[in-house]
């Protein structure tokens, strides 16, 4: 049964979230390229097979699988226009907005690069870096911010989390305001959600 958060579980997840920093902080750079490209290949498995008319992907930060380029190539071969994420109000839903390789970008919440120009978007298929998972559950940075937009939209987009294998926590409770992913892509496999066509 789903229910908010404990003490207990709020401090297993502030512990969890500096260990699984910490792991890919000191990742070796050779490793971390070769699993990115394994994980990006599951990812681009996912949404082939979907049918895909805005792509809301993330700027990635603190060593997190970099998918600019695999967005931009995924933008060049399918009519898919790609969004990134903006926070424009704290502890509010994100809003996404349009986004070409090459376009002028501006600092935004916590310095992440967002488009200069902000032309809202509606994703129908939305990308989120995760720091751990459980099945399809997301262990995300603590913020809220994508659970946050997954639940305010009239439509919810359909949702993809990418991680490492490594990041897999058994032990994840999910609380009230968790959101399950769609399907989840690690380097060796692709999880689906148990409610997915």
């Amino acid at each position: 049964m789903i229910a908010p958060l404990t003490d207990a579980q709020r401090t297993w997840r502030r512990e969890q979230r500096t260990r699984l920093l910490e792991q890919r902080r000191l990742m070796p750079s050779a490793e971390r390229r070769s699993l990115s490209d394994l994980v990006i290949a599951n990812l681009d498995r996912i949404v082939e097979a979907r049918d895909v008319k805005v792509l809301g992907i993330y700027w990635p930060i603190k060593r997190e699988i970099d998918l600019l380029a695999w967005a931009a190539s995924v933008a060049a071969r399918r009519p898919v226009a790609l969004a990134l994420p903006v926070v424009t109000t704290p502890k509010a839903p994100l809003d996404y907005c349009v986004w070409r390789k090459g376009d002028p970008m501006t600092r935004g919440f916590w310095d992440i690069p967002a488009p200069a120009e902000q032309v809202p978007a509606s994703p129908d298929v939305v990308i989120a870096p995760l720091v751990g998972f459980c099945g399809c559950w997301r262990l995300g940075y603590g913020g809220g911010y994508f659970d946050r937009t997954l639940a305010a939209g009239p439509v919810r987009p359909f949702a993809i989390g990418i991680g490492f294998e490594a990041s897999e926590t058994p032990d994840f409770t999910p609380a009230t305001h968790d959101i399950s992913m769609n399907s989840i892509a690690t380097e060796r496999r692709i999880i689906l959600s148990a409610d997915v066509p």
